[in-house]
């Protein structure tokens, strides 16, 4: 595998590298030390100048496609006033993609007194209401729309969304994907592409990493289909930088930890963009080094197998811990 890839939803793509703004758009989110991360100041104002900082990092190493979501707090606004500021034509330089499926609800608090900070609704009205919340925003940027952490329970293939989708992909010309998470991620995405219309995916967003591995071969099933695959959570939300094996492995290559893990997903034979989800420019810039770290890893046969074995977890297990961590 190479860090580089020709297309990603038929765009150039030169760095299989991308950023997700899941902890930039909002004051509080589950990854580890995120509050420190952010800084002191969390008002809407100075959440967007940090926002701004860090695209303007990822940019500086290459990183040119951009995962919002509508729960992402104001992710998506920021995005758009950067992309203007920085005078960045649609479908020119960059590769945005968006979410629809969870509302964010938490107002900018980050302790909402145990009610929750998104809330999910996989509906053909919600659909309706969250596509013309994003054109506003990212209308003509939009490469591809996604349902937000679909589920075989959670609606998302019962008849009338299937054909609101059809009707966005149609009238937008947006292409549609689908992201999952948890335990059932492999039978969510083959049951999608068995039960929906052909032509109506035509990319997939999966959290796998060191530790949760259990959807590998359905990404490789969906690319051999045509997919393109997104990797999400390759840092465990900075999981991964507690794990004795990553560091052993990482110092014994010559390479950071983080960019280890993430050159661990790129090389998956699916081909995916994996995405960053850093939450400073400095973070942002070091987890490109995962493009280096790719070559690195390979030239040592091996030993991303003994690693991948060292951190397997059980898939209930991995995501249990994973529902124990605190919003900070």
């Amino acid at each position: 595998p190479s860090a580089s890839m020709s297309s990603f939803a038929g765009r150039p793509l030169h760095v299989r590298v991308g950023l997700g703004l899941a902890a930039l758009g909002r004051p509080g989110y589950i990854n580890l030390n995120h509050d420190a991360h952010l800084g002191a100041d969390k008002s809407v104002d100075a959440l967007e100048a940090h926002c701004h900082s860090v695209l303007d990092a990822a940019y500086a190493r290459g990183i040119r496609h951009f995962d919002a979501a509508r729960s992402y707090g104001s992710s998506e606004a920021f995005l758009s006033s950067w992309l203007s500021k920085r005078n960045i034509k649609p479908k020119e330089d960059v590769l945005v993609t968006s979410k629809w499926g969870y509302s964010y609800t938490a107002d900018f608090r980050v302790d909402t007194g145990g009610e929750p900070h998104e809330v999910k609704e996989h509906s053909a009205a919600n659909l309706a209401k969250q596509v013309l919340e994003t054109a506003e925003l990212l209308g003509e940027y939009v490469d591809v729309y996604q349902i937000h952490s679909a589920t075989i329970d959670s609606g998302f293939l019962n008849d009338d969304v299937l054909e609101a989708l059809a009707k966005v992909k149609e009238e937008r010309g947006w292409r549609l994907g689908l992201t999952l998470s948890g335990t059932g991620q492999a039978d969510t995405l083959r049951t999608a592409l068995e039960r929906a219309p052909s032509d109506l995916f035509s990319c997939v967003q999966a959290t796998w990493n060191v530790y949760e591995q259990s959807v590998g071969d359905a990404l490789l099933e969906a690319s051999q289909k045509g997919l393109d695959v997104i990797i999400k959570e390759a840092m465990a939300n900075g999981r991964v930088l507690r794990s004795p094996a990553v560091t052993q492995m990482a110092d014994e290559l010559g390479v950071t930890p983080d960019a280890l893990a993430l050159a661990c997903a790129l090389a998956l034979p699916c081909n995916p963009v994996v995405l960053s989800g850093a939450a400073t420019g400095e973070h942002v810039s070091s987890n490109v080094d995962a493009v280096s770290a790719l070559d690195v890893l390979m030239s040592h046969p091996g030993a991303r197998e003994k690693l991948l074995e060292q951190c397997r977890m059980d898939p209930k297990s991995y995501w249990d811990e994973r529902s124990q961590l605190a919003w900070n």
